[in-house]
């Protein structure tokens, strides 16, 4: 099914970008003329490349007249814009010279990288230390009241036998209540400090010797059990792994830049 492209529909990310090419050199090869003036195909294809990836979807052929109006369009808005002097307005000089910068130091770390490309034989040494890296899982149960006198009233109880999954229902005001304080599987950052390190503390079977604090309230906490992560396959990340790669080259490849630069910080 087509859906129609509403006008304008993708103007506004793009509307820079076309400023910056408005001072190009005369196109080699016009897709229309407004004014007597060439529109460059090169601009027009490389709008209808920016709005296919928005909107991940190729757009078929039988659209791309809606697409070259739309172009048209803001060739005429544009000129119109230049006319009432738009161009002269401090902030608008600011926008368009942020978006030529950005187009060049986009074109310019691709080119880096083309340069000095990432090679296969870098992948598995990288994955090995990403793997490496992945934070231990643990699975535990917490009971969660709002003060410590019931904390400690509760943690007496555990200690002399009490069931921790039946006090867990009955006290806990955590929505785990239901499921007798079952966090299920977790990694010690997805949990607020104090308690992601009472966890961390504890061997499976082991429950909290007092009570923890933090903003939520009092916890009791039980460990279930604790395991390695399973990482994906090597094969499934690969891709994955080659772009953290890029990231360092490039951050590597900025840092000596600013080494060799004389920088002045004004704020």
């Amino acid at each position: 099914m087509n859906r129609r492209l509403s006008p304008f529909a993708f103007v506004a990310p793009l509307l820079l970008l076309a400023a910056c090419g408005r001072a190009a050199a005369p196109p080699v090869e016009s897709i229309a003329t407004v004014n007597g003036k060439a529109l460059s195909k090169s601009q027009f294809e490389l709008y209808v490349a920016n709005i296919e990836r928005q909107a991940g979807r190729t757009i078929p052929a039988e659209q791309r007249p809606e697409l070259l109006d739309q172009f048209i369009g803001m060739e005429l808005a544009a000129t119109a814009a230049e006319k009432a002097g738009v161009t002269k307005d401090p902030k608008v000089e600011d926008q368009v010279a942020l978006a030529k910068l950005n187009v060049i130091v986009d074109a310019g770390l691709k080119k880096y990288l083309d340069e000095h490309p990432i090679t296969d034989a870098e992948l598995k040494p990288e994955y090995d230390a990403q793997v490496a890296a992945m934070p231990r899982e643990y699975h535990a149960r917490h009971i969660l009241v709002d003060d410590k006198a019931s904390a400690d009233a509760l943690t007496a109880q555990l200690k002399g036998g009490g069931d921790f999954v039946k006090l867990a229902k009955e006290k806990s005001k955590d929505t785990s209540k239901e499921n007798g304080g079952d966090l299920g599987w977790f990694t010690p950052e997805t949990m607020v400090k104090p308690f992601a390190e009472a966890v961390i503390a504890l061997q499976p079977g082991q429950m909290t010797d007092q009570p923890v604090q933090s903003q939520f309230g009092w916890h009791i906490i039980k460990l279930e059990e604790s395991r390695a992560p399973a990482p994906p396959a090597f094969e499934e990340v690969k891709e994955q792994v080659r772009t953290i790669l890029q990231r360092k080259r490039l951050q590597a490849y900025l840092d000596e830049l600013r080494k060799s630069a004389k920088i002045e910080k004004k704020i």
